[in-house]
């Protein structure tokens, strides 16, 4: 392994991205805080990462936001003047490997840039390695702060929960306690709304209330599937926080979705979760505890007995674990 750079006192992680992806990046920004304790880290990304300060304080220092969207070059250049005042020792492009962020990035100012880059767009640098094509997201992030010498801290996922988190989630009400109920998540990655509603029958006729969630622009998907379930359901749509929705996952019997950014936050609560995936990269999105959560690639398997025989499989893996730990 090559020696760490010396002398890095303030580091900027590039990373624009939603929050479920955003935590794949976790464990990469916790190898770095681990070897340089007393560096001041900044994440640049977009307006609502924000909020990310808050919930990882031990591994950000600051925060600056990316300009506008669609960026311009007068919004650009306020950015990167910003950026190049900060002065910063390393730039850690954790993006992906365009050729055109690569290009950005080396005009921030930075003494260092470290970041992905592939054959077509190879970076003249030792600090920047291969896109890893075919791996999931989190050890792709791990494989380049482990080229610079940084040495990895485990693989394993965090979503700390902030008092506000629980305070959103009573103030609903809600009429179910730990472990009772099943959260279902679709997204706008449709998958049949009628296959939705057989998950949540069963769910329901498991003995668990059966908690909606989406994004409020998910509405019309969700109205669809709720024609589909014959039981009664509690319907959050468009009303919870990320962190609100963390905290929920987190208290969960069950998560399932659609979404492979929202399933990452079942990964780093450790809450049972089956997800189907309608993406063409399935394996980058992947949980990596295959044991506690399922993904099927729905481009490959369309059987809806596929899914049920997975959801059941893990009801009564949590259901044998509830009865041990009492």
């Amino acid at each position: 392994m090559k020696p760490v750079l010396p002398d890095i006192r303030k580091i900027a992680v590039f990373r624009a991205v939603q929050p479920g992806a955003m935590l794949c990046s976790i464990p990469a920004v916790r190898a770095l805080r681990n070897t340089y304790p007393q560096a001041h880290i900044t994440l640049v990304s977009m307006p609502w990462a924000a909020t990310l300060l808050q919930r990882f304080p031990e591994y950000f220092d600051d925060f600056i936001a990316l300009p506008g969207i669609p960026m311009n070059k007068e919004n650009f250049e306020d950015f990167a003047a910003h950026m190049r005042f900060e002065n910063f020792d390393l730039l850690l492009q954790l993006q992906d490997n365009s050729a055109i962020i690569n290009t950005l990035m080396f005009q921030l100012g930075a003494r260092h840039v470290a970041g992905f880059s592939h054959d077509e767009g190879l970076v003249d640098s030792g600090m920047f390695i291969n896109y890893p094509d075919h791996a999931p997201e989190i050890l792709r992030q791990l494989a380049l702060v482990n080229a610079l010498g940084i040495d990895t801290q485990g693989s394993s996922m965090e979503f700390p929960v902030l008092p506000g988190d629980k305070q959103e989630v009573n103030r609903l009400l809600l009429p179910v306690y730990e472990k009772s109920y099943v959260v279902i998540h679709p997204s706008a990655d449709q998958w049949p709304p009628a296959y939705f509603g057989m998950l949540a029958d069963y769910c329901i006729e498991q003995g668990y209330t059966l908690i909606i969630t989406g994004a409020k622009d998910d509405q019309p998907l969700i109205r669809e599937i709720r024609k589909c379930i014959h039981h009664p359901v509690i319907d959050l749509t468009g009303q919870l926080s990320t962190g609100a929705l963390g905290w929920l996952i987190r208290n969960a019997f069950l998560f399932i979705t659609n979404s492979t950014d929202i399933t990452q936050l079942a990964a780093a609560t450790a809450t049972p979760s089956l997800t189907i995936s309608l993406r063409h990269d399935t394996y980058k999105w992947a949980p990596l505890n295959r044991k506690l959560h399922k993904t099927i690639d729905w481009n490959n398997d369309t059987h809806i007995e596929t899914v049920f025989t997975l959801a059941v499989s893990l009801m009564q893996q949590q259901q044998s674990l509830l009865r041990k730990t009492g």
